[in-house]
């Protein structure tokens, strides 16, 4: 608990899916995936996702409000609160520019937002939910270099809220050097896991992909 786990690997070796897993939108095969210590099949499927938080490539949103949309894991949430959560995803600026406001409509899948508004509309979302498990599937992957940038420091607003247990798919290993914990999988298998610094002592896959992706 309260640490942050990288997975890192190639396309189709497995990281999106072992997100899906931990939010059971299906079950594993074979073995088991444990939330302290408890498999997540025996829990109830509205408290599990009551308990994590995740923002992914493409962001969920739905058509009603920004206000709405960023209330949405705390339907209970006051204008204050709503408004501090995006202030901490540095959406409050782009919100505030709309002549209505919070109350601006987003259109169906976000359509009325760009791709940088919408992940920072989800960010906020995650802030105000608090959950004390947090995915993050490749959350900047989709956007520009200027957009990755605020995106970026809006996760990081994000991941020092509060010491939370946080799993990370990044496509840019520069963002999860300071992981607690880095696996590389592939073909559905953790290779070799450890923090930045010893997995470049090591040598090996990840030593790899670093390499690869500083000549690119």
């Amino acid at each position: 608990p309260g640490t942050t786990c990288a997975l890192v690997g190639g396309s189709g070796s497995g990281k999106s899916t072992a997100v899906a897993l931990v939010e059971r939108f299906y079950d594993p095969d074979a073995g088991a995936v444990l939330l302290d210590g408890v498999d997540v099949r025996r829990l109830q499927l509205r408290w599990l996702r009551q308990r994590v938080g995740l923002v992914g490539q493409e962001p969920t949103l739905f058509d009603g409000t920004i206000a709405q949309n960023i209330a949405y894991g705390k339907p209970d949430a006051t204008p204050e609160q709503i408004e501090e959560a995006a202030r901490s995803s540095n959406a409050h600026g782009f919100i505030s520019a709309f002549p209505d406001g919070y109350g601006t409509r987003v259109g169906q899948g976000g359509g009325q937002l760009s791709g940088g508004q919408k992940q920072r509309v989800a960010i906020a979302r995650a802030i105000l939910k608090n959950p004390p498990v947090l995915l993050l599937d490749e959350a900047t992957s989709a956007l520009d270099n200027e957009s990755e940038r605020v995106v970026q420091a809006a996760l990081d607003a994000l991941l020092a809220t509060q010491k939370r247990t946080t799993i990370v798919i990044a496509h840019r290993l520069s963002t999860i050097r300071t992981a607690d914990k880095i696996a590389v999988v592939g073909q559905g298998r953790v290779l070799e896991e450890g923090s930045h610094n010893q997995l470049m002592r090591k040598g090996g896959h990840y030593h790899a992909l670093v390499t690869a992706k500083s000549n690119a």
